[in-house]
């Protein structure tokens, strides 16, 4: 019998993930009709949402088919060096990732220095992205979060302080989100979680 909290992530990843390409080309997938007509004879149309997977009659079965093809293409390094124009305008902008990340941190009740034990990152590079030398890429920061039991606010912050945002055509993203919005942040749950839906790009150090 499948846990709760992974029933749970199933149901809300039939709820928001948004590739719709991708759902299409599943097989057994109906698509919804989204033009309706009114009674008055108008032509109204449905919110593209109603193409997600909570709306399919076999919607489990559609969730396994889709499980069983999956493999992670998110991977990226864990920085990235800033250009010299980036550089240049970050000596002049206070809303910069390195500026913000000590004091994101600590509503977590972490430090730079903690938070960097908790990644699989080179000390090195985690130390030019606390200085400002490196960016985080996008999953660096996604670690981050679940690592250091971030809040979805703060972790909005530092992928808009990194340029990203959460996006809900990725399978990644929509699984992270449901880890911080329900603060599933126990190991063992969590790493489930990212199994269940064969990610393993996120850089967290082992026993994090």
């Amino acid at each position: 019998m499948k846990e709760t909290y992974l029933e749970a992530l199933d149901e809300f990843f039939a709820a928001h993930y948004s590739d719709y390409i991708k759902l299409a080309a599943l097989e057994g997938y109906r698509r919804p009709e989204l033009l309706t007509v009114d009674r008055d004879g108008n032509i109204g149309r449905k919110d593209s949402s109603f193409l997600r997977l909570s709306y399919q009659e076999e919607c489990a079965k559609l969730m396994e088919t889709l499980k069983a093809g999956l493999t992670d293409t998110a991977f990226s390094f864990s920085f990235r060096p800033r250009t010299f124009r980036e550089k240049w305008h970050d000596l002049f902008d206070k809303n910069t990732f390195a500026k913000h990340l000590p004091s994101i941190l600590a509503h977590s009740g972490e430090t730079t220095e903690s938070a960097g034990k908790k990644l699989s990152v080179l000390p090195e590079a985690w130390q030019g992205i606390v200085k400002g030398k490196y960016y985080p890429e996008k999953n660096t920061v996604l670690a981050l979060a679940l690592v250091c039991h971030m809040r979805p606010q703060d972790t909005n912050a530092l992928l808009v302080l990194s340029g990203f945002s959460f996006d809900l055509s990725s399978v990644r993203d929509v699984v992270v989100e449901y880890l911080l919005e329900r603060e599933l942040f126990n190991p063992e749950m969590r790493d489930r979680c990212l199994q269940e839906y064969h990610i393993d790009c996120l850089p967290i150090a082992e026993g994090a």
